[in-house]
């Protein structure tokens, strides 16, 4: 669904990513992980229509993307959301549902006054479709609760139901576990399962929980000093000595000092 080709960032010298070339299959739920500052977001930015890269090409179902903003990768499937949910704090529940549908005729200030039974029939389509995301994340109870008013965990999930609003193929979950407690993230470990099953969206998720990458993703991707180590199942990058230097044997060494007597 995307081949990353030799992909590159430098700003001002600093080089963030560097030559970055692997896929992600369609259908697949892939992991993207490594250390902080391996260039995961970067990259994430540069397949969203964020940044251009420097080098290299990006290409979504066979099409040449490079550099498209992402307003238009938005209307070709592919959408993203973000490791701080960037939800319309003051707008409702569903309300932050409901204005996600793009070119929805209630916008064009002459439709909605010569074709106001067509304005209505729309809306009443979109706001069944609404509800039918909130049962299917479990956030019904609070669809008239005011979005800034949710916990982590939930705002994680209504980011997830902002995707589901769009005709999504491909989206990119940016570290969707950060913050949320174990039992909405099991929830919103299921809807993502469910989504790639029942709906075939594509997936590639950054993501620092190991577990969590281990219970949703195959591939995985390892990344490290903005390149990538290697692409495989998860049992084969637990395995890879280069992985345990760079990543995992790193974290292992942090969870070891922070424990060492000071």
């Amino acid at each position: 669904m995307i081949r990353i080709d030799n992909v590159s960032k430098r700003f001002d010298g600093v080089v963030a990513v560097d030559g970055c070339s692997f896929t992600i299959p369609e259908g697949s739920i892939t992991g993207l992980i490594g250390p902080n500052g391996a260039g995961k977001t970067t990259l994430f930015n540069i397949i969203a229509g964020t940044f251009r890269p420097t080098e290299g090409r990006i290409y979504l179902d066979g099409e040449d993307v490079t550099g498209l903003p992402a307003h238009r990768l938005f209307h070709r499937g592919l959408v993203r959301t973000f490791q701080i949910p960037r939800e319309f704090a003051r707008m409702t529940v569903l309300e932050n549902l409901l204005v996600v549908p793009p070119g929805q005729v209630g916008e064009n200030l002459v439709t909605s006054w010569i074709a106001w039974g067509r304005v209505k029939r729309q809306e009443a389509e979109l706001r069944g479709r609404a509800e039918e995301v909130l049962d299917f994340l479990n956030l019904g109870h609070v669809r008239d609760e005011l979005a800034g008013n949710l916990s982590g965990g939930q705002k994680k999930l209504l980011e997830l139901g902002r995707t589901m609003m769009t005709d999504a193929r491909v989206v990119l979950l940016d570290e969707p576990g950060a913050g949320v407690n174990r039992t909405l993230l099991a929830e919103l470990a299921e809807s993502i399962r469910r989504l790639n099953r029942e709906r075939g969206y594509t997936f590639c998720i950054i993501e620092h929980d190991m577990d969590l990458i281990a219970e949703l993703c195959d591939p995985v991707v390892v990344m490290a000093q903005g390149t990538v180590l290697m692409q495989g199942r998860m049992a084969e990058v637990r395995a890879d000595e280069r992985v345990r230097e760079a990543y995992l044997g790193l974290q292992a060494e942090e969870t070891a000092a922070e424990g060492a007597p000071a």
